[in-house]
């Protein structure tokens, strides 16, 4: 299971304050735990206005690089900031992301083209996010055939198949699912992956719902998410759905973070 450390996110209120203070040691500290929790790429979104965005983004990246070694995850709707962005990391990064919306796909898509990036395809277009498996299927078959036009390799692309809270719909974390299986039967060197925390939003005990919606998630496909690295019981729940997954040989990884005290035990 891939991590895409959700933390840096100028939509948090510490966070932006951080990136209007130029607060390094808080971005640091933030970037290094994430790392160290086992994040694949950090996800770093400025969260800011526009014209503030590209030099905020660069801040961070700045900011980051030097106390992390995984690769960054651009996160942004504004394709400027992005060419900016991409010039200045390290490693190459993930974009997060493109759609089906025409603008995303004629100013964001060659730049992931370019640069050999990971790309993270929304299962949305301009118009309202679709309600059913079928029609988000249908967006991503069109979006598909966009970064296969352009070179990009299935193997790069991570459908999101949209987690919508079950808050307004019972029925959304089941529509993802189905959304899931159906990208996997078709586009089997795609990858999947989710915002996990949009699933809970506007529920209690969010963390509860976060945690079996990605079990779940896992046994249709699932194989990266956007979530919180430091939530130690979440981790647990990735070694623990790997593990009944089959996907645990031997049950190696499981049994080594048992003996490390990744789990809450009580005899």
């Amino acid at each position: 299971m891939q991590i895409i450390g959700e933390k840096i996110n100028g939509t948090r209120k510490r966070v932006a304050q951080a990136i209007a203070d130029r607060d390094a040691d808080f971005i640091k500290n933030l970037a290094a735990k994430q790392a160290e929790a086992g994040s694949t790429w950090l996800d770093v979104n400025a969260g800011t206005h526009p014209d503030r965005e590209p030099d905020d983004l660069i801040w961070l990246i700045e900011t980051i690089q030097p106390v992390v070694d995984i690769p960054l995850c651009l996160d942004s709707a504004n394709p400027k900031a992005l060419q900016i962005a991409i010039k200045a990391v390290e490693k190459t990064p993930m974009i997060n992301s493109i759609s089906g919306e025409p603008d995303r796909l004629e100013n964001v898509l060659p730049l992931v083209a370019e640069h050999n990036c990971q790309v993270i395809a929304l299962a949305m277009d301009d118009k309202k996010i679709p309600e059913t498996g079928e029609q988000r299927i249908e967006i991503v078959r069109k979006v598909l055939a966009e970064t296969r036009a352009a070179g990009v390799p299935d193997a790069r692309v991570y459908c999101d198949p949209l987690a919508m809270t079950i808050a307004t719909n019972p029925n959304s974390a089941v529509v993802a699912f189905q959304t899931m299986q159906a990208i996997k039967q078709e586009f089997p060197e795609v990858h999947l992956t989710v915002g996990l925390s949009n699933i809970s939003f506007g529920l209690p005990a969010r963390k509860y719902v976060n945690r079996t919606f990605l079990a779940l998630a896992m046994q249709a496909g699932l194989d990266s998410a956007i979530l919180d690295p430091l939530d130690r019981d979440m981790r647990a729940a990735i070694l623990t759905a790997e593990l009944v997954l089959g996907r645990d040989d031997y049950c190696l990884n499981f049994v080594r973070a048992a003996r490390a005290g990744a789990f809450d035990e009580k005899v």
